[in-house]
């Protein structure tokens, strides 16, 4: 303890006396972060997602090797390796979790209830089961939600500026994901208000990705919305042409879609959703509890149109819907 003519000496003189010890326990604390991604190693690194975390952390203070170590685990896109993962993350005694992936989150859930959880990006916490509530989480997981739960009208009008004509639109969802449901059930009233139906297939293999689109095309549908999902994240490439094969429109949130050939994207910023998630995890190490940091909604969403896939596809692009757009592939 300090004594009093220690503290108000130390004030006089211009120097406070603090505990030697406890500040060099302080600046020889290296933390241990955990990075739990459903893709490969590859895909992150490729998609920028990794390396934005990483210099979020370095923005913040935090430099690999000096006072943070990274333990890194990825899916592969193979849910039956996550729990296993989760529970190995788990043991090695990290100090938070960056997490990324509806099925990563279960598996988390499952292997802990105390480590503090930072999920990169979630359509709806709430619905997934993360959060009480946006505003105070209430458990060991908060983070940033891409609310892509609300994106299904937003999109639907973006293809109808496209495609004036268009009378029937597609969905490919995921029946393992549990936000889709309620996704429906909004693009359908939208869809219902400007006379255009809705027709679903759904996919959660990579099989079933063809097979959706045929059954789409079957069923005449003009042009396809994507809801979000971890598993067509990682199968957008694939999404994308067989969207060309089957000579339909489509539209999915992440920006890499329309640069793989998909008509257009239309949603937040994911990669620097992972930058962001760094904010968090340096604000649980300096003692902030997860379930009363509340989960933080995307400002700005942003259009990319292709240019080249609407020649393909037969299409003119109305000049003012080009002008709305944020990035035009050529």
């Amino acid at each position: 303890m300090i004594g009093r003519r220690t503290f108000v000496g130390g004030i006089a003189s211009g120097v406070l006396v603090w505990p030697l010890g406890a500040f060099a326990q302080q600046q020889s604390k290296v933390w241990r972060i955990g990075f739990f991604y459903f893709g490969s190693r590859q895909s992150a690194l490729d998609t920028g997602r990794y390396s934005a975390f990483v210099q979020g952390m370095r923005e913040l203070g935090y430099v690999e090797g000096k006072n943070v170590i990274f333990e890194t685990r990825f899916g592969d896109g193979k849910v039956e390796r996550l729990p296993n993962l989760a529970a190995e993350l788990v043991q090695s005694k990290v100090d938070v979790i960056v997490a990324t992936g509806s099925p990563v989150y279960s598996a988390l859930r499952h292997a802990t209830n105390t480590v503090p959880i930072i999920v990169t990006v979630t359509a709806d916490p709430v619905v997934e089961g993360l959060a009480a509530s946006l505003a105070r989480p209430g458990g060991n997981i908060t983070g940033l939600s891409d609310m892509a739960a609300n994106l299904g009208p937003k999109q639907l009008e973006l293809l109808m500026a496209a495609m004036p004509q268009l009378s029937r639109v597609g969905v490919l969802l995921n029946p393992d994901n549990v936000s889709h449901p309620a996704q429906i059930t909004r693009l359908m009233l939208a869809a219902q208000k400007v006379g255009v139906q809705v027709v679903l297939a759904e996919a959660s293999t990579v099989a079933e990705i063809e097979l959706g689109f045929a059954a789409l095309e079957r069923e005449r549908a003009n042009a396809v919305i994507l809801f979000g999902d971890t598993f067509f994240v990682q199968q957008f490439q694939q999404i994308a042409q067989a969207a060309l094969k089957h000579r339909v429109a489509s539209i999915y949130l992440i920006h890499e879609y329309a640069e793989a050939g998909g008509l257009m994207s239309y949603g937040p910023n994911i990669v620097d959703s992972f930058r962001r998630a760094a904010t968090y995890v340096d604000k649980i190490l300096k003692g902030a509890k997860p379930g009363e940091l509340p989960f933080e909604q995307a400002a700005r969403y942003s259009l990319a149109i292709n240019l080249k896939t609407a020649k393909a596809l037969g299409l003119t692009i109305p000049q003012s819907l080009l002008l709305r757009a944020d990035e035009v592939i050529q």
